[in-house]
Parts: C-alpha cells; structure tokens; sequence
C-alpha cells in the first residue's frame, strides 16, 4: 500500500503541490529512507517522526519505510514535511483513515514530544490549498493566519494525538479563527519637527505620489528624523494590497502571532547588508528587505555607505516593481513595489558647507563620495530635497500648528483621487498611485498646460534630463496638482517638480 497525503513546496510566494508518498515494504533490511530531492532538514524529519510518534504510544515497525516527496525533481526545503510524513506513515499502517487525510493539505514541524511547532508559509498554502478544494491543517500558533484565507476548512491541532483523533472521528477540533490584525507601530509625529518646512512639504508629496526620495544634508539636520515620520502620512493597506504584503511576510516567517499586517512596512536595514539581504537570495532563497517593504518604505540611511554591488542591485526591482532572484538550481521573482526613502551627507565629513569644519580635501570629498552612487540609480529617485541643519531660533520655536494626523488627510485625499482616475482610465492595470504610472497613460493623466509644457521643455534641456528623469518629474507634478484638487496640470506644479531635481555638482 502507498499513502498519500497533500503538502507543498514553496518557490518564492507561489505554492507548488507536493504529495507525500509512503511505502512499506515487509521482509526487507528494515530502514526509513526519505528521497525527492530534500535537503537536510527534511531529511532530519525521520528522527523527529520516530520520536513524535513514540512520544504518543506508536513505534515506528521494523520495516522498509520509503518517503518519496513528488515530483521528485523540484527541491523541498524546511521543517513543514515533518506532518504530512508522520500522517503518511499512520495511514500506510492502517492507523488512520485514508480517507479521511487525503482532503487535506498539511503543514507543521513536529517536536520530540508530538508537538506541533509553527512554520513559514502557511497564509500562502491555505489560499493554494482552497484553490485546490481542499482544507488545510497546520499548528495551533498558525491557526490565526491560515483563516485570513477565506472560506478555507482550517484545522489547528496543538499536537499529533488531537489530529489523529479528529481525522478518525474520535474528537472534533474547532476551526480557528483569524488572528487580530497587527497593530500598527508608534509613529513619531511630524508636529514635533523644529524648522524644515520645505522638507516637510517633500515628504507630502512623497507619500501623496508613492515617490522615491533623497535627503542631503550635513550631520545631525533631521534627515533620520524625518524619514521615520512618513510612514505615519501613509494610509492603511486595502485588503488586496494587506494579503499580498502578509503573504511574503509568511513566506519569510514573521508574522508574529498569525497577525495580518494592515500598514504599509517599513524597512530600514543598516548599510552593512549584503546583495542577498537586499534583494533576497541565500539559503532558501528568502525575500529580501526589498520585498518585505512592498507596499511600504525602504529607508536606505547613509545611502553611499552601502555597497556599490547593493545599491546596483536595487536599480532593477526600483524600475520594475518586481525582483528575480536567480540560482544555478532555481529563479524565484518577489513583489517589490517599494517608495525608496534615502538620507545622505553630502560628503564624508559632513560638512562640506561650512568652511571652518570642511575637511582639507574640500570639495573634491564630496565628489568623491557622492559618486560612490551611480548616475542610473540617482535617476531612478524622483525627488532630492536638502535639509538644511536646524538653527538654534527654530529650535526654540513653538511646535507646528500641523501635524501627521492633518497631512495625512491630504495625502489619503490625494491618494483616493489617483485611484478613481486609474479604475476609470486603466481598470485592469492595477495602479495605486501616480509613481506607477508610465506610457501614454502618463502623458494622458500628466500633460501640463502650455506655459508648463515650455518650461518643462526648457528645464529638460538645460539639466539634460533623461527620459527616465523627465516622465519622473511629470508624475511628481501630477501628484503635487493633486494635493491641490486641481484637473490640470500647471506651470506651479512643473516648477515645484523641477526644484526637487538633483543638481549637478
């Protein structure tokens, strides 16, 4: 007899289907053999299986015990077999149902005492298994997630006895039930910044657009301070956009408690991170800070500190929305619509504006410095503000009359209006905001009025702008006209837009 029993593999967010095929054979050199292409820590789940079912009163017969993990050709990593093979076993020995186990797909990492123990993936599976008409079952600590899936049947047993009892009707386990929705981080706000208004103002538009920007400016101005404060303007996910955001964070296993994430991520990794850590890779071929920032923020403080092979890196996912990560045995493609958010000092020392702490090799330091980031990759940021270091009259200056809580209204106004414009305009294009939109349907949203046209034109040739950088600052202006309820697209706005350009040095 062969036992079958529905598992999956994971290939980035997509689920492959994986069944577990147990044989035993009697009269040969007994022994318990797991093949299909698995890596060591499910090779490892035979040792965990034979003390998980001991743990529960079964022992593992002295019989030829041969786990086949197919298609045998695609690679199974992680602990989530461990389940699926224990149940396979039971039922090749009759102590299950058939049944019963194969209208499920299962998940779970089984302790040395039976228990169940939570594994990565599992929001991702449970929308996989329901497409599949089947239910699924994982441990108790992912019960929470798993029914955010939908109308999906969701077993959460606490240990193998309670699943075994249930799938042969001597017990009935309760469906979970969706997990709270993760509670947002404390935002510093925006109130308590002294001076800085024109930095402000870009922030807004950053947020109101989805734009990339860079702050410059020596030590100490705020930029750090500043860039925490826009995830604060940012309004929460929809519903879609939350799904797709938890689905990597499952994948990646940081859901904490099965909490579906609601708010925009924010990611600041230090400027050490390696390529990998970027943009994803290593063992397994984990999402990357990129992608666990999709529909968020990615702060890149000290943008020139990081590695030029990092920062490259980035150039591909910032364009396109999406990251390969490519493998000798395999190429997984992550989400990563991300706003980057960077801060820089204009040059190592910091201070190149102020002559009496400028270092002796100014300015040719700040050259130097600035070029260890490429001309592709500053064309690929939309907005480059200056932060100006706060004077002690700001300091002592009254906090703000607004706040986070009042630009956030602007920028959610703003947002909802660029939604109804691309549901009516581009419905099937799945556009959010101002910064994704490209092609004619740009020139159709963006087309500025004639005197914006001729300064726009202008601009493009005195700045040499690249057609990258051009459409960039026609969707800043939209967003900036947006923030204004106006139609059209003026000469202000065109202005506006041109003044966050970067300036050649």
């Amino acid at each position: 007899m062969v036992a079958r029993i529905h598992t999956a593999a994971f290939n980035g967010v997509e689920v492959l289907p994986v069944d577990v095929q147990v044989h035993l054979a009697r009269g040969a050199i007994p022994g318990f053999f797991v093949v299909g292409l698995a890596n060591k820590a499910v090779s490892e789940s035979r040792e965990r299986v034979r003390a998980a079912l001991a743990a529960i009163g079964m022992a593992v017969p002295p019989m030829r015990i041969t786990v086949n993990l197919a298609p045998a050709d695609v690679t199974k990593e992680g602990t989530h077999y461990d389940l699926p093979i224990a149940i396979g076993l039971l039922v090749a020995l009759g102590k299950v149902d058939a049944a019963a186990a194969t209208q499920w797909m299962m998940l779970g990492e089984l302790g040395l005492d039976g228990t169940l123990a939570p594994v990565p993936g599992v929001l991702p599976a449970a929308i996989d298994a329901y497409s599949r008409n089947l239910g699924l079952i994982c441990p108790a600590a992912n019960g929470g997630e798993a029914a955010w899936a939908g109308p999906v049947n969701v077993i959460a047993p606490r240990d193998l006895l309670e699943l075994i009892n249930h799938l042969n009707d001597d017990a009935t386990l309760t469906p979970p039930k969706p997990a709270p929705l993760a509670p947002r981080t404390a935002v510093p706000d925006l109130r308590d910044v002294k001076g800085q208004e024109t930095v402000k103002r870009a922030l807004e538009v950053a947020a109101a657009g989805g734009h990339n920007i860079l702050m410059t400016g020596p030590p100490g101005s705020g930029k750090s301070m500043l860039a925490a404060r826009l995830p604060g303007l940012l309004p929460p996910l929809t519903p879609a956009e939350a799904l797709a955001v938890s689905m990597i964070h499952s994948v990646a296993g940081n859901l904490v408690g099965g909490q579906i994430l609601r708010h925009p991520p924010y990611r600041d990794p230090h400027h050490s991170a390696s390529v990998p850590a970027l943009v994803g890779g290593g063992v397994g071929a984990k999402p990357g800070e990129v992608s666990l920032a999709h529909y968020g923020v990615l702060f890149l403080d000290e943008l020139p500190e990081f590695a030029r092979p990092a920062l490259e890196a980035l150039r591909q996912p910032l364009e396109g929305g999406t990251v390969t990560v490519a493998r000798a045995n395999r190429h997984v493609t992550y989400p990563a619509n991300v706003q980057l958010v960077a801060a820089m000092n204009p040059c190592r020392c910091g201070h190149i504006d102020d002559a009496g702490r400028a270092c002796s090799r100014a300015p040719r330091c700040a050259a130097d410095y600035q070029a260890r980031i490429s001309g592709p990759v500053f064309d690929r940021i939309d907005m480059v503000v200056e932060v100006p270091r706060v004077s002690t009259a700001d300091l002592s200056l009254p906090s703000a009359k607004e706040g986070t809580t009042e630009v956030a209204e602007r920028v959610a106004h703003a947002r909802a209006v660029q939604r109804r414009r691309f549901a009516a305009l581009a419905p099937d294009a799945g556009l959010r905001v101002n910064a994704e939109a490209e092609g004619s349907l740009l020139e159709t949203i963006a087309t500025p009025d004639a005197e914006g046209h001729a300064l726009l034109q202008r601009a493009a040739e005195r700045l040499q702008l690249s057609a990258r950088a051009y459409h960039r600052t026609l969707r800043v202006s939209r967003t900036i006209a947006d923030l204004e309820h106006s139609e059209g697209v003026h000469r202000r706005h065109i202005a506006e837009a041109l003044s966050y350009r970067r300036r050649a040095n």
